[in-house]
């Protein structure tokens, strides 16, 4: 098979997570996710709390053109500019190490935007892994021993957060089927069959791109 990048998304308490594990380790693969983080600690010198709470700030795009063009504005002066590091910085960094860590290996990507990182690269297939409401409460309540109505929080909380993350970064909403080649929902359907699905898609995917 070619090189190739699987780029999959997911709802919270989907499983998502999960089913990219099973698919790495069945086509032999590695899986990255939130481990990025460490690449942007080496960067920016940062701890991690210190790059999730830049994560988190709710800046607009707008934002960060007024910044760039004061730091140029103050850049006869070197100890004028503001050196504070930007969730658009960290951004950007992330995307670099990912395309580049793509560019070695075949790999799957969970979350970080993967889709619209790798939107024009005809080697990736961008999945969206969805669930219905009531089982994805049911999954983090078992998961995080709580009770359904904290977990419905905490999946609203979480959800609420990456559709952010998305379209401050992309521009777009992570509902979107557009963005993706294929959408699972895996309320009724066992986890290893999804991934054997999965598997299956990839193999003919990446067999048309060699014909």
């Amino acid at each position: 098979m070619n090189k190739f990048i699987i780029l999959i998304n997911r709802e919270a308490g989907s499983g998502g997570k999960e089913i990219a594990e099973k698919l790495g380790e069945l086509l032999h693969i590695n899986v990255y996710s939130k481990a990025a983080i460490d690449g942007l600690i080496k960067h920016f010198d940062l701890t991690e709390e210190e790059i999730e709470h830049i994560r988190s700030r709710k800046q607009s795009w707008w934002d960060e053109v007024c910044r760039f063009h004061r730091q140029f504005a103050a850049s006869s002066d070197p100890l004028a500019i503001d050196r504070e590091v930007t969730p658009m910085q960290l951004y950007h960094t992330e995307a670099k190490m990912l395309r580049e860590l793509a560019a070695q290996e075949s790999c799957i990507i969970v979350g970080r935007a993967g889709f619209h990182i790798f939107k024009d690269d005809p080697n990736a297939i961008k999945i969206f892994i969805i669930a219905d409401r009531e089982k994805r409460i049911e999954r983090i309540g078992k998961k995080l021993n709580i009770s359904s109505k904290e977990a419905e929080k905490v999946i609203d909380e979480v959800d609420k957060e990456r559709e952010a993350f998305t379209k401050t970064f992309a521009g777009v909403s992570r509902y979107d089927a557009r963005n993706y080649d294929l959408v699972c929902n895996v309320s009724h359907i066992d986890p290893d069959s999804i991934v054997r699905s999965l598997e299956y898609i990839i193999k003919e995917r990446s067999t048309q791109s060699n014909g």
